[in-house]
């Protein structure tokens, strides 16, 4: 698909509608096609305002293989795309005259507001709706505004007339079945306005302004306008201008008219706004500065400058998301939410009728079930009924077998009596006997049924006796484990005592244990302090051995002839004297036991450096002691 370089989409969506209406008004007859010559002129105004080139020859030759008919806009589309559209340039035309040539075309045709009315809205207000309504429409042919944007749209203008939306009005608008079926229609739209029931009868000044102000808001993207006091680049003089302000531009004009401008500021992401402090008799400034400069200007009160330090900030962030239109962005976020609105109405629709299915399926079941129950209770009732006539009928029965047996016992003996005397009576009792024998016969079959009923009776009864057995067992099972259960607890219990008894065992062992460790520590603190002594007597006769070896060495070496007494006493390695130290304590060192000596070396670290003093000195008076004294 060719791409569209010279016009973005959305431009391109802009102009279609308005265009699409000038067609359709070209179609006089409703059949959905327009001649060539009058497509002929619409392209050529349409060059016009578009400031293209327009080439008279193109639209005979791109349809030059069609009949001389009428061409649909289907038809007429790619003509457009090709020719015109893909030629536009954005910028280099003006889109309000574009859409006062497809107003003019369409409004000839399909306005009409009733001359006698003093609401009519004048052509010019009439257009700027028009404009508005082509802008917040959706993106569908016939073009159609739906009932939230219609209200969105109300409200901008009851607001900039600071009045109140006649919401029951517009309620009464939208509940009409073609409206609430297809949408608003352009036409349906401005009926309603010119019937001044949603303007609430202001005057035709005010609502021409209002409107007005929201067509330049909404459709000619101006954020704020009005007039601001600004100081001058070269003279530093302060002069009032009327500004302007767009995404991508502040303009501002002597006066609001907006015939003279006399400059513009481009906003780009390097732009910011800042307060500044009031000065040169001045109050309600503020700052823009861009890369080049930087614009002082003032407003009348602080409310006016916050509104303006915001807007600029507002144009600055558009400009830095790349938006070239604040309300384009609020109207698709508008849309996405609605279709979010939709999606959850339909989601919740659809799980309300899942509910109520599943409702109904519940009582579907329930009803089931409820004529379950009946038709059981019913069956219990004629299981019932029969079990009672039938014994109704069985007692009946027997009482008649009785009744006919005594009978014919009483008629038996009366025959016996009277046999001889009554030939022709036994006759009759024989055909009365054998009638009694029939009924027998039968009362007979009764009983077997009976018995046959009777032993039924008797198979359930075994079978109940059957499952009151396997009942026993099973309470006998349980009963066992039961006994199980509770040998199992008193084992339990019973090893608990032994552990408690264990236990106290050997608590008393520990307290035992402990008792000697007492002991232990007590003969080991004996011990200690017989080393000590010891250790003490050990140094005092290393102290005498030393001064017996000196003052031996002095005595017992010889002097020789010609030699001279040195002045000082020499020391023989070879003298030794025995030693004097206690015999018993080797002996009582050998008999500590081995665990206390572990304890007494761990408690002696500490003082190790004594200690090995202590033994090297030991060592050498055994050596001293068990040698030999030599002399040279």
């Amino acid at each position: 698909m060719e791409s569209y370089a010279a016009v973005d989409m959305d431009l391109r969506s802009e102009l279609l509608k308005s265009i699409w209406y000038g067609f359709t008004a070209l179609d006089l007859e409703k059949s959905g096609k327009v001649s060539k010559s009058q497509l002929k002129v619409l392209s050529h105004n349409l060059c016009t305002v578009l400031s293209i080139p327009h080439d008279p020859v193109a639209l005979e030759e791109h349809f030059r293989d069609d009949d001389d008919g009428p061409v649909s806009s289907q038809g007429y589309m790619p003509y457009l795309n090709k020719y015109i559209l893909d030629k536009v340039e954005e910028g280099c035309f003006v889109k309000e005259q574009v859409d006062e040539l497809c107003w003019t075309l369409t409004a000839k045709k399909n306005y009409k507001p009733a001359k006698d009315n003093k609401n009519v809205l004048p052509g010019k207000d009439a257009f700027h709706l028009w404009s508005l309504f082509n802008f917040l429409s959706e993106d569908k042919y016939p073009l159609v505004m739906v009932p939230d944007e219609v209200e969105y749209l109300l409200k901008k203008i009851c607001m900039a007339m600071s009045v109140e939306l006649n919401c029951v009005e517009l309620e009464d608008f939208i509940s009409q079945d073609a409206v609430r079926q297809n949408g608003f229609t352009v036409w349906s739209f401005l009926e309603m306005m010119n019937t001044g029931k949603i303007t609430r009868g202001m005057g035709q000044e005010i609502t021409s302004m209002a409107i007005e102000e929201v067509y330049r808001e909404i459709v000619a993207d101006v954020l704020k306008e009005g007039y601001l006091w600004k100081k001058s680049q070269l003279r530093r003089n302060w002069k009032e201008r009327w500004f302007t302000l767009r995404p991508i531009t502040l303009d501002y004009y002597t006066s609001e008219d907006r015939k003279e401008r006399q400059g513009s500021i481009a906003l780009d992401g390097n732009c910011c706004v800042e307060v500044l402090p009031d000065r040169d008799g001045k109050r309600c400034m503020f700052c823009l500065k861009t890369l080049s400069k930087t614009y002082e200007m003032s407003a009348s009160d602080t409310k006016q400058r916050q509104e303006w330090t915001a807007a600029i900030q507002t144009a600055i962030r558009l400009h830095t998301e790349g938006k070239t239109s604040l309300h384009k962005d609020l109207k698709l976020k508008r849309r996405e939410q609605r279709e979010q609105r939709e999606k959850r109405r339909l989601a919740k629709e659809e799980e309300q009728q899942r509910f109520q299915a599943l409702q109904e399926e519940k009582e579907r079941k329930l009803a089931e079930l409820e004529l379950l129950k009946e038709a059981q209770r019913q069956a219990q009732a004629l299981l019932e009924q029969d079990e009672m006539r039938r014994r109704q009928h069985h007692e009946e029965m027997q009482q008649a077998l009785e009744v006919q047996l005594r009978e014919a016992k009483e008629s038996r003996a009366t025959m016996q009596a009277e046999m001889v005397l009554k030939e022709e009576e036994a006759e009759r009792q024989r055909k009365r006997i054998k009638e009694l024998e029939e009924m027998q016969t039968s009362l007979e079959e009764a009983l077997q049924q009976e018995i046959k009923a009777r032993r039924d009776e008797e198979v359930f009864r075994y079978a109940q006796t059957g499952l009151l057995s396997e009942e026993e067992d099973k309470m006998k099972a349980l009963m066992a484990l039961q006994e199980e259960q509770e040998e199992y607890i008193l084992k339990t219990q019973r090893e608990k005592q032994e552990l408690r008894q264990e236990m106290e065992n050997k608590s008393r062992a520990l307290e035992e244990a402990q008792r000697q460790l007492e002991e232990v520590r007590a003969n080991r603190y004996r011990v200690d302090q017989d080393v000590v002594a010891a250790q003490r007597k050990l140094r005092q006769a290393s102290t005498n051995v030393k001064h017996w070896n000196v003052q031996m060495n002095r005595l017992m070496r010889p002097i020789g002839p010609g030699e001279k007494r040195p002045s000082g006493g020499g020391s023989f390695s070879s003298f030794q004297i025995p030693s004097q130290r206690d015999p018993g304590l080797r002996l009582r060192q050998r008999s500590e036991d081995p665990d206390e000596e572990s304890k007494e070396n761990v408690d002696n670290s500490s003082s190790a450096g004594s200690g090995c003093e202590g033994e090297r000195e030991e060592r050498r008076l055994s050596q001293a002691s068990n040698g030999d004294m030599d002399i040279p």
